[in-house]
C-alpha cells in the first residue's frame, strides 16, 4: 500500500505529455503510436476519480486507448495508422483505429478543459468545471439519454479537496501539474486535429 501513497498520477501525466509536445513541435515531428498510447493510458485513472458522472467516458476511453496500444505493436506512427484506415476505407467504421483515436483525442480535450476550469474556479466544488468541460467537448456528440445521466451524475462528483487527495497533490502542486498538462496537451491535440483535417476527415463525427 505504501506505493499508492507516493504515486503522483498528475505528475506522470504532465511529464509524458510534455515529452509528446516536444515531439510534435520538432520540425519532423511524426508521433509514434506507442508513446502516445502510453501517455493516454496515464490519463485513464483521472476519469475514475471523477466518479459516476464520467463512468461512460472512463469505460469508452480505456477501451479505445487499449486498442491504440495494441495497434502500436504493428503500426509505428499515427500518420501511418490513419493512412492505413483511409486505404482500407474503414476510417469511420466502429472499432477502426482512426475512429478510436478521435475518441481518445476527445478524452484528452475534456481533461484539458476540466483542468483549465479547475485552475480558474474558486471554491471546492468541481460541478462547474466538470459541467463546462462536458458541455464543451462531449455533449455535442451525445444523445439526450447520456446527457441526462451525466447531468445527474454531476451531483456525485468528488470535491476538489477529495480529488486532490486521490491524486496525492496539494492545491499548489496540483495547479502546477494541471497547467503543465494544459500547455503540453494543446499542441498534441492540435497535431491530431491537423491529421484529420489534412485528409478531409473532419473531427465532428
Amino acid at each position: 500500500m505504501a506505493e499508492s501513497k507516493t504515486e503522483k498520477p498528475l505528475r506522470k501525466i504532465s511529464d509524458s505529455f510534455m515529452e509528446l509536445a516536444v515531439t510534435v513541435t520538432a520540425q519532423s515531428g511524426d508521433m509514434e503510436v506507442a508513446p502516445f498510447s502510453h501517455a493516454c493510458s496515464l490519463v485513464s485513472p483521472l476519469f475514475g476519480c471523477l466518479g459516476i458522472a464520467f463512468k461512460f467516458a472512463e469505460m469508452d476511453y480505456v477501451a479505445k486507448v487499449d486498442d491504440l496500444a495494441e495497434a502500436s505493436k504493428s503500426i509505428m506512427t499515427l500518420t501511418a495508422m490513419i493512412d492505413r484506415d483511409v486505404r482500407g476505407n474503414s476510417v469511420k467504421k466502429a472499432g477502426s483505429h482512426t475512429r478510436n483515436l478521435l475518441r481518445v483525442k476527445r478524452g484528452l480535450d475534456m481533461v484539458k478543459v476540466l483542468f483549465e476550469q479547475i485552475i480558474v474556479t474558486e471554491g471546492n466544488s468541481l460541478k462547474d468545471p466538470a459541467s463546462k468541460a462536458y458541455a464543451q467537448v462531449f455533449a455535442p456528440h451525445h444523445g439526450w439519454a447520456i446527457r441526462k445521466a451525466v447531468a445527474a451524475g454531476m451531483y456525485a462528483l468528488p470535491t476538489k479537496a477529495q480529488l486532490l487527495q486521490k491524486l496525492n497533490e496539494d492545491e499548489t502542486t496540483a495547479r502546477i501539474q494541471m497547467q503543465n498538462y494544459v500547455t503540453a496537451s494543446a499542441p498534441v491535440i492540435l497535431y491530431i486535429d491537423k491529421l484529420f483535417h489534412s485528409r478531409q476527415l473532419g473531427v465532428d463525427w
